[in-house]
């Protein structure tokens, strides 16, 4: 259920280009998470429906660099980081919908528990070679995640090398198809990083710097909108309506003003 505020926003949303979504993990039911970047089952289930409702139109991070039929004006990347086993849940879902993502593997994890620890994330391993191959049989695309999700800025030039292209060969190798997409891990990258993900034969990369997709236009520094365990459909349509992480209400009224301001210009219009 989408309050009428958000609805009022939504009016003019897609005016901008596409946006991309950023995931990490699906908990069972209702229950809210504890890890900031998890989404419970059911608010993800309302999400989807709410874009849908909304007339957002899902691509793939590839459709949206490639352009084309594909890409309506508003269109939405929904995409996942790290690869846990919890998002056969999301896959199934958006699969249900008619809908599509881009999941982002850490290639060194693949069918393990995750190689770097952090406070909160979820329990158990991650996607294995055959669930991989079958999301991508679904529609899905696989891009990568690097190969240890190390933060690449800290890296010397023959780790970095090796994080970023060994991502791209065991997953290519794995899943008999080209892999382009790439998004860094933690967010985190500098012109070091962009060069070696353009060198090793990426096509893209995405960031976590709030923001419409494309608005650098720089295909290896796409932007997300980073999806919160507390999100309800309402405020993830704020967030796609005005490309921002920011929802709060100083921003909130600058649409509203903008939307006001369209319409008395298109009333206007008519008038003469």
């Amino acid at each position: 259920m989408i309050d009428p505020l958000s609805q009022w926003i939504s009016r003019s949303s897609g005016l901008h280009g596409p946006v991309m979504l950023m995931y990490h993990a699906i908990t069972p039911g209702r229950e809210v998470p504890a890890w900031p970047w998890a989404v419970s089952a059911a608010r993800f289930d309302a999400q989807l429906d709410a874009l849908l409702s909304a007339g957002w139109h899902t691509v793939t991070q590839s459709e949206m660099l490639a352009g084309g039929p594909a890409l309506q004006p508003r269109s939405v990347a929904i995409t996942f980081d790290d690869g846990y086993a919890d998002n056969l849940y999301a896959m199934e879902s958006l699969r249900s919908r008619g809908m599509r993502g881009t999941w982002f593997i850490a290639s060194g994890s693949i069918g393990r528990t995750p190689q770097w620890t952090e406070e909160g994330q979820p329990r158990g391993r991650m996607l294995d070679t055959g669930e991989l191959r079958a999301m991508q049989q679904m529609g899905i695309e696989i891009g990568a995640h690097s190969v240890s999700h190390r933060r690449l800025t800290l890296l010397n030039a023959d780790e970095l090398r090796s994080e970023v292209s060994d991502s791209r060969s065991v997953l290519e190798d794995l899943l008999g198809q080209s892999v382009s997409s790439f998004a860094y891990p933690y967010g985190e990258y500098d012109e070091r990083c962009t060069e070696a993900v353009r060198s090793a034969g990426y096509s893209s990369a995405c960031t976590t710097r709030t923001g419409w997709a494309m608005r650098d236009g720089n295909p290896y520094t796409l932007r997300r909108l980073t999806v919160f365990n507390t999100d309800t459909a309402s405020t993830l349509i704020r967030k796609v309506s005005l490309g921002s992480h920011e929802i709060a209400s100083s921003i909130l009224l600058k649409q509203i003003g903008r939307n006001l301001a369209a319409r008395v210009s298109a009333r206007h219009g008519k008038a003469e």
